[in-house]
């Protein structure tokens, strides 16, 4: 899917560190095991991830990096028999863009897979994308506004190990 932003700064969002860590959808328990690398070719990440009532380790690797345009995972290991997303931001004129996610995946056990879940993944990874476009959105105008009430950079401090935030 594609979304248009009014806001040309998502072209290097994605890229920032924490960026993407709001990203997954809260009652998914998606758990970030390792991150090495940024978004540069050769950089990984690895979850763990429910399917169904187990947990399954996913490792994705960056691929084609091109700052502040593109960047694709590819599945090296995980839930899916192939997993291969782009992510790109396209300038389209003053102050916007549009940030397209292309996914190829297929399901394991070929036929069997696609008449048992096929329907269900889809819903799943629509309603995580337009999720995903929706948090970008609201992240962006947020930075928009402190940056308009505060042209320095803020600095926060959160203190405790559990609870909310803590976690």
């Amino acid at each position: 899917g594609a979304v248009r932003f009014g806001d040309w700064r998502v072209c290097g969002w994605e890229e920032r560190a924490g960026a993407c860590d709001g990203l997954t959808l809260s009652w998914e328990k998606v758990e970030l095991l390792s991150q090495s690398g940024g978004m540069q070719d050769g950089g990984r990440v690895e979850l763990r991830v429910p399917v169904g009532p187990f947990r399954k380790r996913w490792i994705a690797e960056h691929r084609d990096y091109q700052p502040g345009h593109q960047f694709r995972d590819v599945q090296i290991q995980g839930p899916f028999a192939k997993w291969d997303h782009t992510h790109t931001m396209t300038p389209t004129g003053d102050n916007a863009c549009t940030l397209t996610d292309h996914i190829e995946y297929r399901l394991p056990l070929g036929f069997v897979g696609r008449l048992l879940a096929g329907r269900f993944a889809k819903r799943k990874l629509d309603r995580l994308f337009a999720y995903r476009h929706q948090i970008t959105l609201d992240d962006l105008n947020s930075h928009q506004a402190f940056e308009i009430m505060s042209p320095t950079p803020l600095r926060i401090l959160v203190t405790g190990s559990s609870g909310l935030v803590g976690s």
